[in-house]
């Protein structure tokens, strides 16, 4: 049985494990105060151009996603996202736990509209009874979405424009950041997201690592006490430097580019495949999701061999699948894959 279901079936990549490996015996001090998580912070802020930005090396995209928007938002705001925004969807109300809701907006190949978002705020404000409501108090986006598509630099200045005529904190989720970057699709850059939003994360788990999201803050917007509350929401390790360790090889000699580009031509090899065999594509995701439409019996005989996510019903005889690829996916697997269709 082999795995396309997501981009963090297997461990760490070789070299991020072998710095762990040469560093074990190494005493650090506890929560992130050590060498490595500042040397990993440090090479973060050169990627980014962003040299006043704060890092902060969090344990996974949920616990990040939690302790972020709680800690952005006051106790009457909530955070605004697309319908199938991830803070939306799937993870099990973790926003609402904190005591914040989500106010959706439609989505638009899963990304969420300038000028829609721009007259939800407004229509909101002229409401005579929005005392009574919750107020938005952030924007939520991921890039890629959760349909594997980007944002445009064009879509992401209009974003952050609506974001600063509002006052309202732009946040990106990029637990698969690197393979947006990477994809022939884009026009975006780490320095331009670093430019464009308040906040956001370059994500580890799904990118090389064993685990971790490295979250950074620019234009002063760090929430207060923001380490404190990093560990009373649980997303802090005492050992720091298992973090600080795995980004700090992922940014060393482009580690994090590299494996997320090689995801990203794995993807094209099981995309231009999948066209050649005639199956129909859901969507035209450029990134390392790739979303088919199969037979439920096709689905059926492909799940005997190789993993894959179900994405939902497509209609009473037909299932939307979705394949990934990631830095550990062999051409070997692809072409498999694509001799089961």
């Amino acid at each position: 049985m082999i795995s396309f279901e997501n981009d963090y079936s297997e461990g760490a990549h070789p070299l991020v494990l072998q710095r762990l490996i040469d560093t074990n015996l190494v005493q650090t001090p506890g929560y992130g105060n050590d060498e490595f998580c500042t040397a990993a912070k440090e090479k973060i802020k050169a990627a980014c151009q962003a040299p006043d930005a704060e890092v902060f090396l969090l344990t996974g995209g949920t616990q990040t996603n939690a302790v972020v928007i709680s800690t952005l938002l006051a106790d009457y705001e909530g955070v605004v996202a697309t319908v199938e925004g991830h803070v939306a969807t799937h993870e099990a109300g973790a926003i609402e736990y904190t005591g914040h809701k989500v106010l959706t907006l439609p989505e638009h190949d899963g990304k969420l509209d300038a000028a829609e978002l721009d007259a939800y705020v407004e229509s909101f404000y002229k409401g005579s009874s929005y005392d009574h409501m919750v107020f938005p108090g952030m924007v939520y986006i991921s890039h890629p979405t959760e349909f594997g598509t980007l944002y445009t630099r064009a879509e992401l200045e209009a974003l952050s424009a609506v974001c600063r005529k509002h006052q309202l904190p732009l946040y990106l989720d990029g637990a698969r950041l690197g393979y947006g970057l990477m994809s022939d699709g884009t026009d975006l850059t780490l320095p331009l997201i670093a430019k464009l939003c308040d906040a956001f994360y370059i994500g580890g788990t799904k990118v090389g690592a064993l685990c971790g999201e490295a979250v950074v803050f620019t234009h002063g917007c760090t929430p207060k006490h923001f380490i404190t509350m990093t560990k009373q929401h649980g997303a802090m390790l005492a050992k720091g430097r298992l973090i600080g360790l795995q980004f700090d090889a992922l940014f060393t000699d482009d580690l994090y580019f590299r494996i997320s580009r090689h995801a990203i031509e794995m993807a094209y090899r099981l995309k231009d495949g999948l066209a050649a065999k005639g199956c129909r594509f859901f969507l035209d995701s450029p990134t390392n999701q790739q979303f088919i439409i199969l037979d439920n019996e096709t689905l059926r005989r492909l799940q005997e061999k190789v993993a894959v996510t179900v994405w939902g019903p497509y209609d009473e005889q037909h299932t939307i699948v979705r394949l990934v690829t990631s830095w550990a996916t062999q051409p070997e697997a692809v072409d498999y894959l694509l001799s089961l269709l």
